[in-house]
């Protein structure tokens, strides 16, 4: 299944079957990007990582 970058619009290829908060890598400019919708199918650019210093 293809859809389509959020961020440079480029084409991203998503494994079936797609699960929802699934992590994939767009291709094209690097971003990482989370399946936020299952019907449609819907990207949207992953939340960054954030370091747990313990606190």
């Amino acid at each position: 299944m293809t859809q389509t970058c959020p961020e440079c619009e480029g084409p991203v290829q998503l494994a079936e079957p797609v699960r929802l908060s699934e992590i994939s890598q767009c291709p094209d400019c690097s971003s990482e990007l989370e399946v936020t919708g299952l019907a449609p199918v819907t990207l949207a650019l992953a939340p960054e990582i954030e370091e747990d210093w313990g606190e």
